[in-house]
């Protein structure tokens, strides 16, 4: 009798799944999963879930998460970072057991990306190392040095007047469309050969100007020390909010390995409003202008993160360049307030000086840096002079000009030389002055040598004076970069320089 071919197929096939079920170990385990009451604008009420930590990550159906933010007893009010529209009442709820974090790493150079991450260039997967929590404790007061390096921002009025250290937070405040932007952008072009890396946090912006900024940082070969975090107006408010934490964290990645970073934040008054939104939605009691009552603390526990760091741990440094946009030119609104009181100083870009065409538009009166010329570069203090004192008399006496009294001789020397102050501190976008252009123009105009000069001549004079430092010897280069005073022989070299190159400009005039 003929034996079956399948009946030896069949006995080892189940010889073999009797062998895997008496191996078969079960893994039990534990897991907390709640329900969704109720979903609103960017939030969701969760029920059955006890064990819920303040700022633990929920899951929810379609790969969405959410950061739970209301404790409550009978209920967890929790703020989506997503798109929401697919969450329903009745939906499951699961506990992931970590905080919300972000990837960090060298794969992020270059690229544009959401607050969790995800790439928004069409560049393809992020490649990262590892990922920290967006929440992290700023170091500690024994953990920092003083600031005292120059982070050249290549503008000529806030190197020369109001400068910016790295470890420094400088606010940048303005009504809208002052060119507020314009600096930071200016700031991070001239970061290209001075070893710092950028991070551009764009919060609650345009998509248009989003694009617009990447495009100028593409065009100018920015994005290769760059990255770009993205939190749209259209996104929902959870992803505004966490969005300044996550960058913080790709920049602390960088600072804790001793390199130097530049954060800048566009706008934190967009953050405020978002942060508002949640609050009122999780019913939180309302404060000033509907703000909660701990929004000076959501700033401050962020800008608290950018510091230098003492050498014994890397020395690398995290500069922050907030920025917020003020109503009316009121700073002396709840939220301006707050910030001035919490950074080491503010740039106050002036609509009325936009509106007569002095770009970039900083009122210098107004402006105040308060690590001052410790972050300098030795060579400004002696180029600079009475620079910022001359320009303050300057626009008192102009004040007075206008009725249209007689003035003697001593006063329109004054006033000739403000003018030439304030038509040599113009400067276009996306054009950033080198150290040694910068010097030189200051020299002249401290020497008094661009006096004569016609107002309509001061662009061509200053293009004159730029062409003689071309060709300038290495060892003057390393000295205008140095901790070192000019000495006397180099300022009589500098100001030979600058008097070669007036004459030139004065027949030129």
């Amino acid at each position: 009798m003929a034996t079956d071919p399948l009946k030896g197929l069949y006995d080892q096939a189940f010889s073999e799944m009797s062998q895997g079920r008496e191996n078969f170990v079960p893994q039990l385990g534990l897991q907390e999963v709640g329900t969704v009451a109720v979903v609103l604008n960017s939030i969701a009420r969760v029920t059955g879930l006890p064990g819920t930590r303040f700022e633990e990550l929920l899951k929810f159906p379609g790969d969405l998460y959410g950061i739970a933010f209301n404790l409550d007893e009978e209920e967890i009010g929790v703020v989506l970072l997503g798109d929401y529209w697919h969450v329903h009442a009745g939906d499951k709820v699961e506990r992931t057991g970590r905080v919300m974090d972000t990837p960090v790493g060298e794969g992020l150079i270059g690229r544009v990306v959401d607050p969790l991450g995800k790439p928004l260039d069409g560049k393809g997967r992020v490649n990262f190392l590892q990922r920290l929590p967006i929440e992290r404790t700023a170091p500690a007061i024994m953990e920092r040095d003083p600031v005292n390096a120059p982070l050249q921002t290549g503008v000529k009025v806030i190197d020369a007047l109001i400068p910016v250290g790295r470890g420094q937070r400088e606010l940048i405040l303005g009504d809208r469309q002052t060119g507020k932007t314009a600096i930071a952008i200016d700031a991070i072009l001239n970061q290209h050969d001075q070893n710092v890396l950028c991070i551009y946090c764009s919060i609650g912006q345009r998509a248009s100007s989003v694009a617009k900024v990447v495009a100028e940082l593409s065009e100018k070969g920015a994005m290769a020390y760059t990255i770009v975090v993205v939190a749209e107006g259209n996104d929902p408010a959870g992803l505004n909010y966490i969005a300044p934490y996550a960058a913080t964290s790709m920049g602390e990645y960088f600072m804790e390995k001793g390199r130097d970073v530049l954060i800048v934040y566009d706008d934190l008054t967009q953050h405020a409003r978002s942060y508002r939104e949640i609050s009122l939605l999780l019913r939180r009691p309302p404060g000033r202008e509907a703000f909660p009552g701990d929004i000076f603390y959501i700033h401050s526990r962020l800008l608290e993160r950018a510091t230098h760091l003492r050498q014994e741990l890397g020395g690398g440094s995290l500069t922050a360049l907030p920025i917020i946009e003020t109503e009316a030119q009121n700073m002396a609104a709840y939220i301006p307030t707050n910030l001035i009181s919490i950074t080491d100083g503010q740039i106050y870009l002036s609509p009325t000086l936009f509106e007569l065409g002095v770009l970039p538009a900083v009122d210098i009166g107004k402006s105040v840096s308060r690590v001052g010329d410790k972050a300098q570069l030795a060579v400004y203090r002696t180029a600079t002079g009475s620079l910022k004192l001359d320009h303050a008399q300057f626009e008192e006496l102009e004040n007075f000009a206008r009725f249209g009294t007689r003035l003697d001789e001593q006063t329109r020397k004054i006033l000739e030389h403000g003018r030439r102050i304030r038509a040599a501190l113009k400067q276009p976008d996306l054009a950033p002055v080198s150290v040694p252009d910068q010097i030189i123009l200051l020299m002249a105009l401290t020497n008094g040598l661009l006096d004569e000069v016609p107002i309509s001549k001061m662009k061509e004079a200053e293009t004159l004076l730029r062409s003689a430092t071309a060709e300038l010897p290495k060892d003057v280069l390393e000295a205008l970069h140095s901790d070192r005073e000019l000495s006397q022989k180099g300022r009589r070299w500098w100001c030979a320089l600058c008097a070669e190159n007036h004459f030139t400009v004065k027949k030129t005039g």
